[in-house]
């Protein structure tokens, strides 16, 4: 028998949540969403379930990466794709855990960093880390910064404000590496993008580039990159169906420049 209390009881555990429809189950940008003739978002009504969540909506996401757990804030409604961990900064950071050789000791940018996960990772690796990204990103990164490394005081990162078509300029050839997850998607920035690339690079700086082929153009820019630096695939993950590369900038003699 079904009593009014069973009833209040299953009526606190169902809500009902209005998600989006989108082509991509982890994303929603303006290439992949669909809208109804109204030009509005498609939606459905469905049962609440956790799983059914989109990563991107949730105010934070719960990480393990070198025995320390990190939480790292999310703010999809304020800053849109600045402001979340997408998988391919979650695969290179799981790389670079693997593989501290390659950050350990090194100097280090981390190029449209977005959550700043992967220069958080780098820095726990023993990296000196320089986190950028647009100047309306670096109150929220410097909050996700304080909140996971504030117990660690011996850790040198810095989160600093670099504007691909413009902000290139300010800064030197001087990092070991430079990391990138996910920034290869706005085609016209792609010019501006290769410049901050051959800025920060000096001859023996390693490029490491986590990235998820979603368009055509994608492959458009890596060969641009080729142009100047050897590019090659170093690590794929078919799960998450993102791919590391590993760059290097390729020196020419005066006779080749002519």
């Amino acid at each position: 028998m079904v009593t009014r209390g069973h009833i209040s009881k299953w009526c606190l555990l169902i809500f009902l949540l209005v998600v989006n429809v989108s082509t991509d189950n982890e994303s929603c940008d303006t290439d992949n969403c669909r809208s109804d003739e109204r030009g509005m978002t498609s939606q459905a009504v469905v049962l609440y379930d956790e799983k059914l969540v989109s990563p991107f909506h949730k105010a934070s996401r719960t990480f393990s990466f070198v025995g320390k757990e990190l939480v790292i804030k999310q703010d999809w409604k304020r800053l849109g794709i600045a402001a979340v961990v997408w998988d391919a900064a979650i695969v290179l950071c799981e790389y670079l855990e693997k593989n501290k050789e390659l950050v350990s000791g090194k100097t280090i940018i981390e190029l449209g960093a977005g959550s700043g996960i992967v220069g958080i990772v780098a820095a726990l690796l023993g990296g000196k880390v320089t986190i950028t990204d647009l100047d309306i990103a670096l109150e929220y990164i410097n909050e996700v910064v304080d909140e996971n490394l504030r117990d660690h005081p011996g850790i040198d990162v810095h989160v600093k404000n670099l504007d691909w078509t413009k902000d290139w300029s300010k800064f030197t050839a001087d990092y070991d590496v430079v990391l990138g997850a996910d920034i290869i998607y706005i085609e016209e920035l792609f010019n501006d993008l290769l410049k901050t690339f051959l800025q920060t690079c000096h001859e023996n700086t390693l490029v490491l580039l986590s990235w998820r082929y979603r368009y055509d153009r994608d492959n458009k820019y890596l060969e641009m990159m080729r142009q100047h630096f050897t590019l090659d695939k170093i690590f794929y993950n078919s799960s998450r169906d993102v791919t590391i590369y590993l760059g290097k900038l390729i020196v020419r003699n005066k006779s080749d420049a002519k």
